[in-house]
Order: structure tokens, then C-alpha cells, then sequence
């Protein structure tokens, strides 16, 4: 089991991923932007992975990898949206983040990057990934 945080605006989809996870045996906590999700971890509260929106208000998703990479550099992170032009920004972060999640993604699509990112050993992916959906099964 691992302890993830989620921040994502659209409560819609924090609840889908969050019931994802959780079913898939992990302790989630949500939060709806940047800020907050950055004023969690100032606290001292430990997480094993990032899985952050990067279009939010108040802090975007790539502001906060680049804070919180700094003082959390064992900190895996995962981050999606659903615009290609944020994915391109992201890929300048090539060495903080794992991955970036193109949106709308499937309960099996985000559940097994989660458990890929959470595997990794080695550091951050190099790129922007999208899914092909055979490769994934179901456990």
C-alpha cells in the first residue's frame, strides 16, 4: 500500500481516482489545487507519489512539481491533463516528473501508471506518454 496525494480541481474526476486507488488498496488524500496540495506536504505529511492536474487555480500542477521536488526530492510524481499544449510545457520537467497522463484516461489506464511509477526505482521517465490501452489488463 502506498500513501498517494491527489490534486486535481474537478471533483469529479478527484473522486474517480481517488475510489480507483483506494480500491486498489492505497491510503489517497485529496486536495483541489496546487496550494493546497503544497501546504499539506509543508506539514511534514510523507507520500509516496504526486498525482497532480497541471491545469489548476490558485498553483498549477508544474509550479508545484517545481516546489515541491525541492524540498521532497524522493517524491515520485505523476501528473495529467487533458491539453496538449500543458503536456508540452511538462515535458521540460523531464527529471522531476515520471510522467504526464493525457486525459480522459480509463480506471485501468491511471491505476497502472500509478502502480508503474510507484515501481520505479530509477528516477523520473523521459517524455510524454500516451496509453495504449492493450497493453493494460485488469488484476
Amino acid at each position: 500500500m502506498a500513501r498517494i496525494l491527489i490534486a486535481e480541481d474537478e471533483a469529479a474526476l478527484r473522486e474517480f481516482i481517488s475510489r480507483a486507488l483506494t480500491h486498489f488498496g492505497h491510503d489517497v488524500t485529496v486536495v483541489e489545487d496546487g496550494a493546497e496540495a503544497l501546504a499539506l506536504l509543508q506539514t511534514g505529511a510523507s507520500f509516496d507519489l504526486l498525482l497532480t492536474d497541471i491545469v489548476m487555480p490558485v498553483m498549477d500542477g508544474i509550479a508545484l512539481a517545481l516546489k515541491v521536488s525541492k524540498e521532497n526530492p524522493d517524491l515520485k510524481i505523476l501528473m495529467m491533463t487533458g491539453y496538449a499544449a500543458e503536456r508540452q510545457r511538462a515535458h521540460n520537467l523531464d527529471m522531476l516528473i515520471h510522467e504526464v497522463i493525457a486525459k480522459p484516461f480509463t480506471l485501468d489506464e491511471i491505476c497502472a501508471k500509478v502502480e508503474v511509477a510507484l515501481a520505479s526505482e530509477a528516477g523520473p521517465s523521459v517524455g510524454v506518454t500516451t496509453f495504449d490501452a492493450g497493453l493494460i489488463s485488469k488484476n
